[in-house]
């Protein structure tokens, strides 16, 4: 019986763990302050590292601002080429899918010249753990781990 209870207590205590190791970070582009206009995104996205799988949410008001997927030129140069992915919902997920050097503009006039740009180096290795301002998903995780804690805690004593 104490065989069983140390192989289940290891199970449920990987089981507990292994949604804070394994998941993607999701992260909201601008915090607090979203997507927006006069804002440092390459400040905000300084000391974060991204990895394939990883999310970036955009929120913003639409159609006051957009998100438009563009490479290194267009970028530098604030052009959103016709041609670009395009995003206008005003809580965009983009989903980091391949390694390398990633770029995100806003389209509307004037809004890149004025910082509504991003640019980020997303990794290829997995992430290690879900960033600190994720903190809906860390709330997530966090009840999810205290429930399987419950779980753990009824099936031994019982």
């Amino acid at each position: 019986m104490a065989t069983y209870n140390n192989h289940f207590t290891s199970f449920a205590i990987a089981l507990i763990l292994l949604p804070t190791i394994c998941m993607a970070t999701e992260y909201i582009v601008g915090d607090n302050k979203g997507w927006t206009i006069n804002f440092d995104y390459q400040a905000w996205a300084k000391g974060k590292v991204f990895h394939v799988g990883d999310t970036l949410v955009f929120n913003y008001e639409a159609p006051n601002h957009d998100v438009y997927k563009v490479n290194g030129t267009a970028f530098n140069d604030c052009i959103a080429p016709p041609d670009a992915e395009k995003f206008t919902s005003g809580n965009d997920k983009i989903e980091l899918k391949t390694a390398g050097n990633k770029w995100y503009l806003c389209g509307k006039a004037g809004h890149c010249g004025t910082g509504q740009k991003l640019s980020i180096a997303v990794s290829n290795t997995s992430a290690p753990e879900p960033a600190p301002n994720s903190a809906v998903r860390g709330t997530f995780f966090s009840a999810y781990q205290v429930l399987m804690a419950l779980i753990v805690v009824l099936v031994v004593v019982s």
